[in-house]
């Protein structure tokens, strides 16, 4: 028997929803009027023997309604009524109306400051959002169970991307690029042939990544290493060309050199083609593409001199920057790079260490690129290496029917996090009660969590072809189910974890790098794990454990927790939440042993992690930096570096300020001497510790400390 839902959609039918909803009216009136077990199971026999083939949600309501005033349970019947009253008011009120008319009034911050890298002013983006809400409202008042949505208010957990959830689409993925590139793909009708040249290449690639972006919520990553074959396409092009055109007047050698020099100039276009495609394109999401290109040479590539040219070309373009509208080299806050450090370029005498200087510098500069180190990769996933997705989320090790381990082509379904310090909050330092309640939320979690895997399950191939029949994840049929590919562990989802560090402080008294703390805070991790674990093994489906860089949630549990529970010192009153397993920013720890201590847990959590230090600009002083990078690549999987540049507010120079003898600021493009209009960073002999060395004079301007 099939059921219609009031939307018109057939679902199969399920009696225990029909006894859930007794059994709550029932819980509801006096002992002397409730209805006996049997009894309710009694209408739900009466329903199912009906022999219908189908029948109306309404319908089955009407039936119970009947049945109860039957029994003479007429308190019953009327509680039934208000219930189903209560939800069909519930459906029909729209909670929209302030949330969108404050976006387009640019007052609804909340959701306007949300997603970072969109700008909420734009018509585009308004109308991107606008649709997030709707989704967002019918996902909380219809789409998801009651529970749910109620612990996703309350902060008990959070039900990551409901401005997308009414729709059939995931997360994130690492593009299958190369099957794109070699076997051809489709975009808007239009069939996209195998490129013969680097710049088409490029050009494809930028049409595939706007193509997947506007059919997904999340990041996406592309392996550029995939490139290096149409790089050397173009040189035996050229080689081909003015060896014919020039046999007889020019050397061999003369017409390599031509060859190299037009090469070179096509490699750089091409590279340029990369960056400002993305940065001008538009999504349908009114935002850039969120997209990180995977630098990585592997020994084993039979085009490395190749990808280790357009490595180098992409660093070099990174650190110029691109030009903002006053004309001012800024950085792009796309494409993110992460490159891999390996044997060969880990600045220990390899052929390719002149790339990792020039990434090194890239860093001090630019921020990007995050650093992957393949050693401590290897020891984590099988010895394989491959690319975070756009959203630092990590795919499970999976071996497609050759056998081989594959990583392009996958995706991840979608993220629930757990507010852990509300969990420790709540428990008051009993360590029972704590792990009572973490079994609670977790089983919370996993039902959340099967919701998204639920909406997906049924979507058609259909519902965006670039991803599931044209190359990009699959080459599936029209009209074909998506559902082999979210099962089995081909793709991937997570469950997320915020303030390890406040709830560590909660149930301790001490931080999680003090020995006490560090024992509880991964009996945690190792708990969050074996959930996972054990959710994967019962269901077959891909979860796994993922530090979520989710800075806004970081401050969306500390905000509801706040308010719930007041001020508790080092917890709620930082306004804030320590993201995933991080060391608080406060702590006195220095960069090394930050990285150091961080790793044991991205071993754990294997699903996504990354850690970072922040540290000052480092452009003069860049053996320093040189050092951190030598020890990420024996220390720990993932890291980055938060850097900070000099930058006027005026003209939007982004370089380095002037600051003369008398401490006085000057921008050397615009010549603005304000400094309430500048940022500058502080200058320091290169201490990468969480204090810096004062090691000339001070002076205090707004309240900042500016060491020379």
């Amino acid at each position: 028997m099939k059921v219609i839902k009031r939307d018109g959609r057939e679902v199969g039918y399920d009696r225990n929803k029909i006894i859930i909803a007794i059994q709550k009216a029932n819980d509801e009136v006096p002992f002397n009027e409730r209805i006996r077990d049997e009894k309710i199971h009694g209408i739900v026999a009466s329903i199912e023997n009906m022999g219908v083939n189908t029948i109306q949600v309404e319908e089955i309501q009407d039936i119970i309604e009947q049945k109860l005033m039957a029994e003479h349970k007429y308190v019953l019947a009327k509680t039934y009524i208000i219930y189903r009253y209560q939800r069909m008011m519930i459906r029909k009120s729209n909670t929209t109306d302030e949330s969108i008319l404050g976006l387009i009034k640019q007052t609804n911050k909340d959701t306007m400051e949300e997603n970072s890298n969109k700008n909420a002013a734009v018509a585009s983006t308004q109308r991107d959002l606008i649709a997030g809400e709707v989704s967002k409202d019918l996902t909380k008042r219809i789409l998801l169970p009651e529970k749910i949505a109620k612990a996703h208010e309350d902060g008990v957990l959070h039900f990551h991307d409901a401005d997308y959830f009414v729709q059939s689409i995931f997360n994130c993925c690492l593009i299958n690029i190369k099957d794109m590139l070699e076997n051809g793909t489709v975009m808007n009708g239009k069939l996209i042939e195998s490129p013969k040249s680097f710049q088409v290449a490029c050009t494809v690639v930028t049409q595939i990544i706007a193509a997947v972006a506007s059919s997904q919520y999340g990041g996406q990553s592309v392996d550029i290493r995939h490139l290096g074959k149409y790089l050397r396409y173009t040189k035996e092009k050229y080689l081909a060309h003015y060896s014919e055109l020039f046999k007889d007047t020019m050397t061999p050698e003369q017409i390599e050199k031509i060859a190299d020099d037009r090469t070179k100039d096509e490699l750089k276009s091409g590279v340029q083609t990369i960056q400002y495609q993305i940065n001008t394109l538009m999504t349908t999401n009114g935002q850039s593409p969120f997209v990180t290109l995977f630098l990585n040479l592997r020994e084993d590539d039979p085009y490395i001199e190749e990808n280790a040219m357009i490595i180098e070309e992409i660093l070099k373009q990174r650190l110029q920057g691109i030009k903002n509208k006053s004309g001012v080299y800024v950085t792009p806050a796309f494409p993110k790079l992460v490159y891999v450090l390996d044997e060969h370029n880990c600045l220990k005498g390899g052929k390719y260490d002149y790339l990792t200087k020039l990434a090194v510098e890239c860093s001090s500069k630019r921020m990007y690129p995050d650093y992957i180190s393949a050693k401590k990769m290897r020891e984590n996933y099988q010895g394989e290496v491959f690319s975070p997705m756009g959203c630092r989320s990590f795919l499970s090790p999976w071996k497609n029917e050759q056998g081989e381990y594959q990583w392009e082509g996958r995706f991840n379904q979608g993220v629930v996090s757990i507010n852990l310090p509300q969990i420790g909050i709540i428990a008051g330092g009993n360590e029972e009660y704590f792990w009572q309640l973490m079994e609670e939320r977790l089983a919370l979690c996993f039902e959340a969590i099967m919701c998204r895997h639920k909406a997906l399950e049924g979507t058609l191939s259909d519902v965006s072809p670039i991803h599931w029949q044209y190359g990009a994840i699959a080459r599936l049929k029209p009209g074909e189910t998506i559902d082999a590919l979210l099962h089995g562990g081909y793709s991937s989802i997570s469950l997320g974890y915020i303030g390890l560090y406040e709830v560590t402080k909660l149930m301790t008294g001490v931080s999680h790098t003090d020995p006490k703390g560090t024992e509880f805070a991964l009996k945690v991790m190792m708990r969050l794990r074996e959930a996972v674990d054990t959710w994967k093994k019962n269901t077959g489906i891909g979860f796994a454990l993922y530090g979520t860089p989710a800075e806004s949630l970081c401050y969306r549990f500390a905000r509801i927790d706040q308010a719930r529970f007041g001020n508790i010192p080092d917890v709620t009153d930082k306004g804030y939440y320590t993201n995933s397993y991080h060391v608080d920013v406060r702590e006195k720890i220095d960069a090394f042993d930050k990285f150091k201590f961080e790793s044991q847990f991205q071993t754990i959590s294997s699903g996504g992690a990354i850690s970072y230090v922040e540290i000052p600009n480092l452009r003069h002083n860049l053996p320093a930096l040189e050092e951190l990078v030598k020890f990420i690549y024996d220390n720990i999987q993932y890291a980055e570096f938060n850097t900070k540049s000099d930058y006027c507010q005026v003209c939007g120079y982004d370089g380095e300020i002037i600051i003369n003898d008398k401490l006085e600021w000057e921008c050397p493009q615009c010549h603005n001497k304000d400094h309430n209009k500048m940022n500058v960073t502080r200058r320091t002999c290169g201490y990468l510790g969480e204090n810096f060395w004062n090691v000339g004079k001070t002076k205090e301007i707004n309240s900042r400390v500016l060491h020379i």
